[in-house]
């Protein structure tokens, strides 16, 4: 693991800065120490270093080839000519070198709508470096919001790099009122005509009730891509593809070709329903796949139903739309069902490219399958513009705030389609150890390759974004510190051995703030856990939102578990502030103590029992002493925990509507009393993570028409709209 030396220890000694790899290390954006959580100092391992060097494609195995690895960069950054991608934000200046060998260079630029636009740049001579003459950028102040291209001659050498414009800030919506949502796990809210999980009309019902409770946006789990055949990946936040969206939460029914069925089509389908239609009222964990498997069945007889003119027109603009990232998606997809699952040893994920001649037989010989995978996004998309349709018809200011996972599977439609755009093979992503993690996590995602993203002037990140804002009113990027660095942890190291590699977040923020202005929407970065102080800083300027959550948030931030809590009145004002967050249980479990009696029982503790839950005692104690001293709880209520949980759970949230946070937000899980954990971090197959449905206190199933009936939410919903008061 990473040498941890004493926490009074902030900095690299100069014995180590003067060492060829790491100046190496640094050269390539990878940090060779960080400060954890508990502000100790670490050193990163020589052999984690080459390691991650290795995946960004540096040999770094021997001191000659460090020694010529560093040389040749060192040569490379001092003859660059311009950088492949350029961040400009309106009213600052850009942050851009041309470095020429011939004087001045010629510099034209083309806008994004394809018009000429050369007086908005301009060159300011700023030094000679030994046989290179470097210029600034000046680019005009005036100059439209968007991906622009950039065209430098200088002699014999050309480049041509992408120009992002953005705006200083994404404009916030009225920044002097607050607003509250819920936040739900969609496929776990089931209505009598699903079919056994969640759907984009349970989705679009759950939806209008929050409208109608007052709630101003709903935060779902993401809706990225899954597999197309089992067993399913049931992790959102693992999906074979960032691109496009979950087929399986589909409502056939809702398909307008459903009603035109042939009523011997029809009796199939919902018998078809009928074989998983009694799991919409069992709260055990949901079987995905039995549901995935009598769904697919139905959707495949409305998909061979023939479309209107109209129809089949609309399908034939959308696939000409989403390009060739969609015939990556639909030939993965063919691939997956009659070659059979990627990860399995020699499979055609390692053998076939999507251009080979056997991908290239499997779609003309099975091009009903391609159509399917195609018409399934099409159907998807369709359904969850419908959800938000009605939840701003319904006066919801943002309506639906989308989740964006960290990354995709390693399996995946994107990695394999694309292999060039990720780190593959021998390094994936996750984070170090924190309180709430003591073994640290690895998430098995390969991270994004940041010389990729700045070759290609960061167009899949673009279009990934800019979908996502097409059905929402706002976007919430999980682990937000991904967008300024990603912990690598090589094969074999385990998650404690890794190190952090830099990205350009500006450029990122770019984007975000281009897409979300576009959109009139917001963004919101989950920037919790092992995060430098910098970091909110950064998104609160640019109008980005960071994330507060009660049980975290501590006088001066302090990591340790029993230490007094922080006022509300402290919070960020540019922040999505929460009780609690999906990494926890649901705050009546927590108040119960179940993320003990999970942890222990899952093996996932590095001290003994007693130790983690006298300090989850203290916590709870640190908790209830706060909410009695601010007049939100009362002290009989405080004593006796087990007989009070929803009196301590609305005083939570009462507490959370004193805060000045911009956003604020309450769980559907709090709201009818669920205990049970929707996801334990550092589990897979230990615990059925994202399979928990909807249910109360008593474990009865809570049906989508039934949510905003429950007195409980109804409570719960009155405090919330306490807020501006």
């Amino acid at each position: 693991m990473p040498d941890a030396t004493s926490t009074a220890r902030r900095e690299e000694s100069a014995e180590r800065l003067a060492r060829p790899l790491i100046q190496l290390a640094k050269a390539w954006g990878v940090a060779t120490c960080y400060i954890d959580q508990l502000g100790t100092y670490v050193e990163i391992r020589d052999e984690v270093l080459v390691s991650v060097l290795r995946a960004l494609g540096v040999d770094a195995s021997t001191p000659e080839l460090i020694a010529d690895a560093l040389e040749q960069r060192r040569s490379a950054d001092h003859e660059l000519l311009v950088a492949p991608t350029v961040v400009k934000f309106l009213g600052t200046p850009a942050r851009a070198q041309l470095r020429t060998k011939h004087g001045e260079p010629r510099v034209t630029l083309k806008l994004e709508d394809g018009s000429d636009a050369n007086a908005a740049v301009k060159l300011v001579f700023s030094e000679h470096d030994g046989d290179v003459d470097v210029y600034e950028l000046d680019i005009d102040d005036e100059l439209a919001i968007g991906y622009h291209t950039l065209h430098v001659v200088d002699g014999e050498r050309e480049a041509t790099a992408t120009l992002i414009c953005a705006p200083a800030s994404i404009p916030v919506p009225q920044p002097e009122q607050k607003r509250w949502g819920w936040m739900a796990q969609m496929y776990s809210v089931r209505s009598p005509q699903s079919w056994g999980v969640g759907d984009y009309e349970d989705l679009r019902e759950l939806l209008r009730g929050a409208a109608e409770s007052g709630a101003d946006f709903m935060l779902i789990n993401p809706v990225h891509a899954t597999a197309p055949v089992s067993p399913l990946e049931p992790s959102p936040y693992s999906p074979m593809s960032r691109r496009f969206l979950n087929a399986t939460y589909i409502r056939p029914q809702s398909i307008p070709e459903f009603n035109e069925l042939s009523q011997k089509d029809m009796i199939t389908v919902k018998e078809l329903h009928e074989e998983v239609a009694a799991d919409n009222y069992d709260s055990a964990p949901m079987d995905i796949n039995a549901a995935w498997q009598a769904k697919r069945k139905a959707l495949r007889i409305i998909f061979d139903q023939p479309r209107s003119a109209e129809r089949q027109a609309a399908f034939e603009a959308f696939k000409k739309e989403s390009g060739s990232d969609l015939d990556t998606w639909a030939l993965w997809s063919v691939a997956f069902e009659e070659l059979g699952e990627p990860w399995v040893e020699d499979s055609w994920f390692y053998t076939e490219a999507r251009n080979s001649a056997r991908i290239t037989a499997l779609r003309e010989e099975h091009a009903d399958l391609y159509e399917f995978a195609c018409w399934l996004q099409w159907i998807a998309e369709d359904q969850i513009e419908a959800a938000q349709r009605t939840a701003l018809d319904a006066g919801m200011s943002l309506g639906l705030m989308q989740d964006m996972a960290v990354g995709v599977h390693s399996f995946g439609a994107d990695v394999w389609g694309n292999p060039e755009r990720f780190a593959v093979g021998s390094v994936t992503v996750g984070c170090p150890p924190d309180f709430y993690n003591q073994q640290g996590q690895d998430w098995g995602q390969p991270p994004l390759n940041p010389n990729y993203l700045e070759a290609t002037g960061y167009q899949m990140y673009r279009e990934m974004v800019g979908h996502m804002f097409a059905h929402a009113g706002a976007i919430r990027i999980d682990h937000i510190l991904g967008l300024f660095r990603l912990w690598w942890i090589p094969a074999g190291e385990g998650a404690k051995g890794g190190a952090y590699v830099a990205y350009n977040y500006e450029a990122m923020i770019a984007v975000l703030s281009i897409e979300a202005t576009r959109a009139h929407g917001m963004v919101i970065g989950e920037d919790l856990g092992t995060v430098p102080e910098y970091v909110s800083k950064v998104l609160a300027d640019h109008g980005l939102l960071g994330t507060t959550v009660e049980w975290f948030a501590r006088v001066d931030n302090s990591p340790n578990a029993g230490d007094p809590y922080a006022m509300p009145q402290t919070y960020r004002k540019f922040s999505l502030s929460s009780v609690t967050t999906h990494d926890l249980p649901p705050t009546a479990g927590y108040l119960m103590l179940e993320q003990v009696k999970l942890r222990e029982k899952l093996g996932l503790l590095s001290e003994p029992v007693e130790e983690f839950r006298e300090s989850c005692l203290n916590e709870r104690k640190a908790m209830l002493d706060l909410l009695v001293s601010g007049g939100w709880l009362s002290q009989e209520a405080a004593d006796d925990v087990p007989n009070n949980l929803q009196t301590i759970v609305e005083a939570m949230h009462a507490m959370l509507t004193d805060a000045p946070s911009l956003l604020l937000q309450a769980a559907l899980v709090d709201g009818v009393g669920e205990e049970r954990a929707q996801n334990q971090p550092g589990t897979s197959t230990e615990y059925p993570n994202w399979r928990i449905p909807l249910a109360d206190e008593h474990r009865k199933v809570v049906m989508t028409e039934d949510v905003f009936k429950s007195p409980r939410v109804q409570s719960l919903a009155a405090i919330m709209n306490r807020i501006n008061r």
